[in-house]
This record gives structure tokens, sequence and C-alpha cells, in this order.
């Protein structure tokens, strides 16, 4: 029987781009369903979240993340620009973001045609992977194209489904939030909640308590 978990995943969590080769990967090797369920970024989702953040979180998180992509031997720096438009200083996030909806939509649509997690993961390469201005030309176009999908195609139903995506993307949120966590990357298998690129080994430690197979 294949096993299956959720995953609730952000275009703006350098975590979430971090560990997604590491879940394809697992795909590949084991008789798992991974169900990819994006949400917006806390920034979007927690009004005035970063106004309030403790100052030293941010430069520990650009040192952690750019050691956690050396260790997994991957390109990485701080997207430009970044998917969610704020003042960094004062943490002021405007309602009005050319990126982050586009993105999640997109997610969510991608997910809908069983190549959600080869989307994430070509994407964000992308985007953290040190392409300059990844939101211009065909990048974006090359790396759905590398996944599977036709990202002018996804353009068009991000367009002319957006409500209907944007229920979706509440729900997923309403989901992560009923599961005992609010960040990203998110695991969740049979109700429990794994948190972090850290607590794959630990998800795949439960799931072969229920019967995990190698393909």
């Amino acid at each position: 029987m294949t096993l299956e978990y959720d995953l609730f995943w952000s275009f703006r969590s350098p975590y979430s781009y971090l560990v997604t080769p590491r879940l394809l990967a697992f795909e590949r090797e084991y008789d798992v369903k991974c169900n990819v369920r994006p949400v917006y970024p806390i920034a979007v989702r927690i009004d005035g979240f970063f106004k309030q953040v403790n100052p030293m979180w941010p430069p520990y998180l650009l040192k952690d993340t750019m050691r956690v992509a050396e260790m997994e031997g991957l390109p990485y720096a701080w997207p430009s620009p970044d998917p969610v438009r704020m003042d960094m200083k004062s943490g002021e996030v405007p309602k009005e973001q050319p990126y982050i909806h586009r993105l999640t939509r997109a997610g969510v649509a991608a997910a809908e045609t069983g190549q959600g997690l080869a989307f994430l993961k070509e994407i964000s390469s992308v985007i953290f992977g040190g392409v300059k201005n990844w939101h211009e030309g065909d990048h974006l176009k090359e790396a759905a194209a590398r996944a599977g999908l036709d990202m002018d195609a996804l353009d068009r139903i991000v367009e002319e489904k957006a409500d209907s995506l944007e229920a979706v993307i509440a729900a997923n949120e309403a989901a992560q939030k009923a599961a005992g966590h609010w960040g990203v990357p998110l695991m969740v298998f049979e109700g429990e909640p794994f948190f972090g690129q850290d607590r794959l080994s630990h998800l795949k430690w439960r799931m072969e308590q229920k019967g995990l197979k190698r393909r």
C-alpha cells in the first residue's frame, strides 16, 4: 500500500527549496506519495509578522540556509527579486504582491496535474539558485518544462481560475494550522506534523513503522 503525506510548502521559504530534492529522491526510492499543498509565506499570511520578529533571526537564517545548501551541494542565493515584496528594515509588507500570488497559484495548478513536487523543485531552483531576475524572460518557462509542464498554460489557469485556486490555498493553510504548525516545509503523515527540512528522517522513520517499502 502506498503511504501518503501532505507537504505544506512556500515559494519564499529557503528551507522548502533545500528539502525538495530530498523529497523527490524519497518518492523515487520508496512507495510513497507526496500531496503537494502550497501555502502563502508567513510574511503574507500573518500581518505584521516581520515587525515583531527577533532581529537576530534573519541573519541566522541566512547563515544556516547557506550552510545547509553547501552540505547538500545545492546552488543558493537569496532571491533577486524577493518573491515577497517588503521593506526589510521596517518589516512592512504591501498588499500588492506581483510575484507570490502567481507562484503559489501556479503551484496549486501544478499539483492538480500530479507534477507538483517536480514543479516546486524546478521553480525553486531558479528562484533560490542564484538566477537574477528569475521572473523575467524564459526562466520560469524553462523550469516548468523541466518538470514536464507548460508555464504559459499554468499562467492561463492562474488568471482564469484565480478564485478557485485561492480557495484551495486557503484550505491548505487551514489544514496546515489544524495539523499543529504554521511553518514550512511541513510534512504531515496521518495527522502527525514534521516541521523543517531536517525532519525528513523522522518522517521516514514513522512511515517505516507503518510499513513503508522500497520501490
